[in-house]
């Protein structure tokens, strides 16, 4: 069975997306509209901007979304999804792929959560920061232990890596901890704030406002969520999920692997990077995977 999956934050890159509007009628159109909805001209930011301008989440989040989702759309009746997932931001564009979201819903919500998580970025100082080489439940463990600060894990990504979220002081205690405890790396990352941590609830209940209204249909095919891991079809429960997303980890581990046990064993990764393709070939050796930029 054929799994599309959908790309977060960080894998962005000056260029992204121009072959699409260079060479395709569709995809052209469709940039162009984004131009119209976001107000501002992304697609020069993403075709010749600078990497400081595409590192502002504002531009980030619409412009992978916009990769992503085109992308799909060009693929015609090509597209044929048994099931289909995206890791944090990606899960707008797995949603719009899959029909549950239209084009034009989907960028206004993934605009209106890139600009209130930069708003909780700035309110509440805080970092994120990748661990090698521990169990889930050591690092979970460790993070538990930091007294007095904000400290959760946040991403989920394959067996052996995860990504913490929360204050900087916290950050800094956990990191010391899990080198102590025997992590290969503990990276802090260079991201605005603590992502999926509850110091994005600001963010929450704005995007949660959006969420509601936002009318959602039942998609073509199963949607893989963050936050539940498992098979996605029912409307009520999309948004549900949706929402809970800010502020709770992303579990891609758990998400593959149910993906996995329900079918999929091929995994086409639509947008920029490469990153998913290698976090799923470590979470299985008996699954293929490919891309499409």
């Amino acid at each position: 069975m054929k799994a599309y999956v959908f790309p977060g934050q960080g894998a962005q890159f000056v260029g992204m997306g121009k072959d699409l509007y260079d060479n395709n009628a569709v995809a052209k159109d469709m940039f162009e509209k984004a131009d119209e909805i976001l107000g501002f001209r992304i697609t020069d930011l993403m075709f010749a901007g600078t990497d400081e301008d595409l590192k502002q989440t504002k531009v980030t989040q619409p412009a992978i979304f916009l990769h992503s989702v085109i992308l799909a759309k060009t693929l015609g009746g090509e597209f044929k999804p048994d099931m289909t997932a995206g890791h944090s931001l990606g899960e707008f564009s797995a949603l719009v792929a899959a029909g549950a979201l239209s084009f034009e819903d989907g960028l206004q919500l993934v605009s209106k959560r890139a600009k209130a998580m930069q708003k909780a970025c700035e309110a509440h100082p805080s970092t994120m920061a990748a661990i090698i080489g521990l169990p889930d439940e050591k690092v979970v463990e460790i993070c538990a232990s930091i007294e007095n600060e904000i400290v959760v894990c946040a991403n989920y990504n394959c067996p052996g890596q995860v990504v913490i979220s929360g204050s900087v002081p916290g950050i800094d205690a956990a990191c010391e901890k899990l080198q102590a405890a025997g992590a290969k790396r503990a990276l802090k990352l260079k991201v605005g704030g603590a992502f999926h941590s509850p110091l994005m609830e600001s963010a929450r209940t704005e995007l949660a406002e959006a969420i509601e209204v936002a009318h959602f249909n039942k998609p073509i095919c199963p949607v893989y969520q963050n936050v539940s891991t498992v098979a996605e079809t029912e409307p009520v429960k999309i948004k549900s999920n949706l929402i809970a997303q800010l502020t709770s980890p992303v579990h891609w581990t758990q998400s593959i692997q149910n993906m996995i046990a329900d079918g999929a064993d091929h995994f086409i990764e639509l947008g920029p990077g490469t990153v998913l393709q290698h976090l799923i070939a470590k979470i299985s050796k008996d699954v293929t995977t490919e891309g499409m930029q």
